[in-house]
């Protein structure tokens, strides 16, 4: 465990940034500025170490214009409310709630300044086997339009099993939405070097939350099956992205909520809801949680003006999110799984990144 200054905020309040090394030299940076992923070094097949998510080496470019016009969301804590809320408004015991409407019409990943744009409160630790931060951030009763005073706790444990383990907790002092992910974006070939249409892609999932124009779930869920999204069984995620289907015209590629299977799974217990690997590095991830949802977008709006880790341009698909999480405009839709957290009840969900090879020989 190391920490060294990542920069200052125009306030000049200093940041941090935090490097974690698990005994199979998984190499994790994180800064508690927006609670952000900014790089995960992983060995390939032959043991190369090499960035395989999007970001910056620097504070600065994370607060620079070009960025946060842009604002992909590279690597950070997502709050409240990850994913839409439909023309940013619900009602919760009979009151109307208007939130910030930064994506068109919509509330996106928070509103204008979301979790990814605060600073956490951090906690270092390190044990015989694992070493991770505790992230605190309390949200005020109306940031941001929500109800209720938000207290949350984030820590990301990354362990000598090669697994980083992300726990989201919060209590709330009023009713609230709450709907915590993390929006890393992976390229498993190294990030920026490729795009990732031809990494193989499983899901859990047998349907899927088709959406509108607007990208908002319109309530339905749908079946995988006969469509270009159907991934219960491995296939490249480029393979059916051009196909002529309204549903990815819409996204320009996916940018939808799968719907998990979790039948047989209680709600504290975590199953896996993606594998993804890519042909020539040989890296594999896995991705179990506790959510009924994960959101896979790939990188659609990427149009190479932000340049990232040793000069990469990030273009088009030049990564894959895979974000674990509750459904898009959940506090709308009644037949979606609940994202009202209560007062006196405690919002805990689990996900864990798991890494692995394979021999591409």
């Amino acid at each position: 465990m190391e920490t060294q200054p990542f920069g200052q905020l125009p306030d000049g309040r200093q940041v941090e940034i935090y490097q974690l090394t698990n005994a199979q030299a998984i190499e994790l940076h994180i800064t508690h500025y927006g609670g952000t992923i900014v790089s995960l070094k992983t060995p390939d097949h032959s043991g190369h170490l090499d960035d395989i998510v999007l970001g910056f080496d620097t504070l600065s470019a994370y607060l620079s214009k070009a960025y946060q016009q842009v604002n992909p969301y590279f690597g950070a804590l997502i709050g409240r409310y990850g994913n839409r809320i439909d023309h940013g408004r619900f009602t919760l015991n009979g009151q109307a709630y208007t939130l910030a409407t930064n994506d068109g019409t919509h509330h996106l990943h928070g509103g204008d300044q979301g979790f990814d744009r605060v600073l956490w409160q951090a906690q270092p630790f390190s044990h015989d086997t694992a070493s991770g931060v505790v992230l605190r951030y309390t949200s005020p009763d109306g940031e941001e339009g929500y109800p209720g005073t938000l207290d949350v706790e984030v820590t990301y444990t990354l362990t000598d099993q090669n697994e980083l383990i992300i726990d989201y907790w919060a209590k709330t002092d009023q009713p609230t939405p709450v709907n915590l992910t993390q929006h890393s974006y992976f390229n498993l070939e190294g990030a920026g070097q490729r795009s990732i249409l031809d990494h193989h892609l499983m899901l859990n999932a047998e349907q899927f939350t088709p959406v509108d124009e607007s990208l908002m779930p319109t309530g339905e869920l749908r079946a995988v099956a006969g469509t270009p999204f159907d991934f219960r069984q491995p296939t490249p995620v480029g393979q059916r992205i051009d196909q002529a289907d309204p549903q990815l015209s819409y996204g320009r590629g996916y940018d939808h909520n799968f719907v998990l299977n979790r039948d047989q799974a209680g709600a504290d217990e975590v199953v896996v809801a993606a594998r993804l690997w890519a042909p020539s590095s040989g890296r594999v991830l896995e991705v179990a949680t506790t959510e009924p949802g994960i959101q896979v977008y790939s990188a659609n709006a990427l149009a190479g003006d932000l340049t990232g880790h040793k000069g990469q341009v990030y273009s088009r698909h030049a990564g894959l999110a895979l974000e674990t999480q509750h459904f898009p405009n959940a506090p709308n839709q009644a037949n979606f799984p609940n994202t009202i957290l209560m007062p006196g009840t405690d919002y805990h969900s689990r996900t864990v990144l798991r890494f692995s090879t394979f021999s591409t020989q």
